[in-house]
Order: C-alpha cells, then structure tokens, then sequence
C-alpha cells in the first residue's frame, strides 16, 4: 500500500515536524511505499491531494484542525477517497480526538500501523465539507476573539477564556431554519450543527453527535440566558428539545437549510471563509479512515 504523509510543517509550534522522520519510518514498517510531502502556505495541502490522490491508497493528514480540514476538502469530492488518518499536531486536534487517536503523534502512528478502518459521516455545506461542526453566532465569535499569542501559551484553555471575553457581547440576530424535521423563524445568538462530539478540544457541548448515524445534530440558541448555556456547555442535551418555549432547540437531521439576517460569517471546523445562506447536508458513511481507540 503506498501513503503520503501531507505535514503542515507549522502546526503545534512546529513540535510535530520534530518527530516527523521516526514517524515515516514506522510507518515504512507497515506499508510498501511512505511519501512526505510539507505544504508550504494554505491551500498547498489540497494542490497536493488533488496531484496524488489516484496514486495512492492512504493520506495521513499531518497537523491541526485547519489542516485537517483543508485536507477533507479536497479529498470528499473525489470519486474515489483513498483512506484518510490523523496525525494530531494543533492545539484542539478535534475529530483525531473522535475516533480515538493518542494525541501523542508517536502513539497515534502505531495505531495507524494498526490499520483498523471505519466508515464516517461527512458534512457539507454548499460546496464544501467538514468532519466537526458547521456555526454561526456565538461560536463563530468566540473563535475570532481568540488571541493568537494566548493559543499559543494556553493550548485548548483559550477558547473558554475567548468565551469569557465573548459572551457579554453577543447580539441576537434573525435566522431562518428549515428542515424536514422542524422550521423555525426569529431571533437566535448561535446556530451550531455537530457530525464529531469535540469542539475545542472538549467533549461537553456535541458529547451526543455520531459521525456514524447518517444524521447532523442541530443546535440553536435563542437567548443568551446564561443559567441554561452553562449547563449546556457542561453536559450535551440527553434528548431531543423540541419545546418552542425553551431557549435550546436541538433535532436531528440529514438536511437543513439556513439564512440569517444581517448575514453571518460561517465558522466550519475553526475555518471563516463562507457566509449564510447555507444548505447543510450529511454524506453518510462517506470516508474511510484509519481510527484509534474509539
């Protein structure tokens, strides 16, 4: 079997990069054929797909979240997916963390050798893809308030730290939600959909998303009252919440349309580069990838 190791030589303040060569050789232990490819500035990862893709049987995705996603991107649309693994290198590693990987990248390569492979759900969004979560309101804030140079020294801690510095700030806004399963029409702070349980690093807020039911878990908060979004934030929603008295709508989906007003900047998994209206939709069991100890 031949593998490309796509690295994103920066992630994790370069500590990844460090242990990069042991790595390649262990995995040359278990397969015919390891390539190491470094992108150089964004968007090189998904040039790189796109030239290798049919010539190889396995990318491992070397790096943060951002990578990660960069590199879903481009493989999702292909007819045919070579297997896709992690090699957790960020500061959250979210979706390495659902299925299991050792965040230690010299552990996590055994359990690639180990090569046991599962199916899981794909996002999409309009013309793009996501393994994580797809959000407007709140969380698209809180990720922009987060300060680099805090990331950097606090790790995972600096998004709550950013949702400390975020939250006396939310405006509410209008949003407009249409599925198959419920519409709503009226003010919202935050729509977030999960496919992965992890957002930050932590397994709180999407703890009940699969990436393996075939189906997007829908999330909206209607009001910053703070006393229900702490729980919340605590310990995922048990079952479905469906009173239109609550201020926490959650259902799930295979498709859902939604459009806010003003228009709201998309953050979909840690990346800003679309803006509502969306048609959010899941591709079941889209993906091959190598897992670890789920």
């Amino acid at each position: 079997m031949k593998v490309a190791v796509i690295l994103n030589p920066n992630a994790g303040n370069k500590k990844l990069i460090e242990s990069i060569e042991l790595i390649c050789d262990r995995l040359k232990t278990a397969f015919s054929e390891v390539k190491l490819y470094e992108t150089e500035a964004p968007g090189h990862g998904s040039e790189i797909v796109k030239e290798i893709a049919s010539d190889v049987d396995v990318i491992i995705g070397a790096g943060g979240d951002g990578t990660i996603y960069e590199l879903v991107n481009a493989i999702a649309p292909l007819e045919q997916c070579p297997v896709f693994a992690i090699l957790p290198g960020g500061t959250c590693n979210d979706f390495s963390r659902a299925i299991g990987m050792n965040q230690n990248p010299l552990k996590a390569v055994e359990q690639i050798i180990a090569q046991k492979k599962i199916a899981v759900d794909v996002g999409k969004h309009n013309q793009q893809y996501f393994l994580n979560f797809w959000g407007i309101g709140l969380v698209a804030d809180v990720s922009e308030n987060i300060l680099e140079d805090g990331k950097e020294k606090f790790g995972k801690l600096s998004y709550y730290m950013s949702v400390g510095r975020t939250i006396s700030q939310v405006e509410p806004f209008e949003v407009e939600v249409d599925s198959d399963e419920t519409t709503y029409e009226g003010e919202a702070v935050m729509v977030l959909i999960g496919n992965g349980p992890f957002l930050g690093g932590n397994r709180a807020v999407l703890g009940n998303c699969s990436f393996q039911d075939g189906l997007l878990d829908v999330y909206m908060v209607k009001q910053m009252a703070l006393e229900p979004l702490i729980k919340w934030l605590q310990t995922a929603p048990g079952e479905e919440q469906m009173d239109p008295t609550s201020q926490l709508l959650h259902f799930k989906t295979k498709r859902v349309t939604i459009d806010a007003t003003p228009q709201k900047t998309v953050d979909c998994d840690g990346e800003k580069e679309t803006t509502t209206p969306a048609t959010i939709s899941v591709l079941p069991h889209h993906l091959d990838m190598y897992v670890g100890n789920m």
